[in-house]
C-alpha cells in the first residue's frame, strides 16, 4: 500500500487517535471553536492527514478551551 506514513489510515492501530467529533457542528464566531468538539475549522479540516501527536496536542488544548467557552458563555 502507497501513502504517507503520517496518514490516519496507514497509523499502527495503537497510534490511532480517536475524532473528537460529537456531530454538533457549530461554530462559535467569538472564540472560532466547535462548540461541539472544540476544534478550529484548520483542526476539523486537517484531522485526517495530522499523524498521532499532532491529533494528541489538539485534543490536549480542548480542555482549557471548553472552559474558555463556558466562562464566556455564562456572563
Amino acid at each position: 500500500m502507497s501513502g504517507s506514513p503520517d496518514r490516519a489510515s496507514d497509523a499502527a492501530p495503537g497510534d490511532r487517535v480517536p475524532s473528537p467529533c460529537i456531530s454538533v457542528c457549530v461554530m462559535d464566531a467569538a472564540s472560532g471553536v466547535c462548540i461541539g468538539c472544540l476544534r478550529t475549522l484548520d483542526e476539523i479540516a486537517a484531522w485526517s492527514v495530522l499523524d498521532a501527536d499532532a491529533k494528541r496536542a489538539v485534543l490536549a488544548a480542548l480542555p482549557q478551551r471548553r472552559a474558555r467557552l463556558t466562562s464566556t458563555n455564562d456572563r
